[in-house]
């Protein structure tokens, strides 16, 4: 850089840098950059070979495990009702039993086909009358449960996949309806509430059997049940997909019970 003296001489000003270690960091991120593409594009070819092994898997668990289950289904039903009356009822009773075996065979196939496609659909988020949601669900799930009854409180709007937050919902309020039905007076209340500067938190709250809160850690897994299933129905998948859903949907789900009082599930939903 020239700079212009007093006496109208011209000093020159510069400076000298060593990019050496400059020039080999950038050589190293570049190396960094394209390893790193390259390790993206080979999990991304492993992660699409998984999903078509998967999707291979689901094919095989819908089609070739179901035929058996209708075979002893149906071979077992024709066999009560055509001999039914001339087998003792020790027989009736075990032929019963397998009928009921199948069945619940075929509703755990059902729940985990529904648990193994949630990671593979995509999310179509849009705004969500919430409220309205909740109504159409108690539509489908109250009428089995004409004792209990229901309070809707506040139900904050959302942005989400209808769909996946319908059934997150249904198998709430499932729940809510299955495990109070032993309470002389079932009660049952969805609502919604928000802190400052918090994402909002829906609640299902009912007053049944509840649960000890030192297995809580175990209700979201799949086939995790904290109740015997000749006291409630049930595959233990229902509150799996709950907090597969929301997980997806960026929030969180948890839950707060007590033995004979009740239990509350919360969860929230991000974006």
């Amino acid at each position: 850089m020239p700079v212009r003296e007093p006496d109208g001489s011209t000093t020159w000003h510069g400076t000298v840098s060593d990019v050496t270690e400059r020039r080999r960091i950038d050589e190293q991120l570049r190396e960094l950059n394209a390893n790193l593409e390259r390790r993206v594009a080979q999990r991304t070819a492993e992660l699409e070979a998984a999903n078509r092994e998967l999707e291979a898997f689901s094919y095989s668990v819908s089609h070739d495990l179901r035929e058996p289950l209708r075979a002893i289904n149906g071979f077992s039903k024709a066999l009560l009702e055509d001999f039914g009356a001339t087998l003792p009822a020790q027989a009736q009773h075990f032929l019963d039993n397998i009928r009921q075996g199948a069945l619940r065979m075929g509703r755990l196939i059902d729940d985990l086909l529904a648990f193994s496609r949630l990671s593979r659909q995509p999310l179509q988020r849009r705004p969500l009358d919430t409220r309205q949601l909740v109504e159409d669900c108690l539509k489908r799930v109250a009428p089995a449960y004409p004792t209990a009854s229901v309070t809707l409180g506040p139900l904050a709007g959302c942005n989400a996949d209808p769909g996946l937050v319908e059934q997150v919902f249904t198998n709430l309020l499932s729940n809510a309806f299955k495990y109070s039905r032993k309470n002389p007076a079932p009660a049952i209340t969805v609502e919604s509430h928000q802190d400052d500067g918090q994402p909002t938190v829906y609640s299902v709250r009912d007053n049944g059997t509840g649960f000890n809160m030192k297995y809580a850690g175990k209700l979201f897994q799949v086939f995790q049940r904290l109740h015997r299933s000749g006291e409630f129905e049930g595959t233990g998948v229902g509150l799996a997909l709950v907090h597969r859903i929301v997980t997806r949907h960026g929030g969180r789900v948890w839950a707060e019970a007590e033995p004979e009082r009740g239990a509350t599930f919360f969860f929230t939903l991000e974006g």
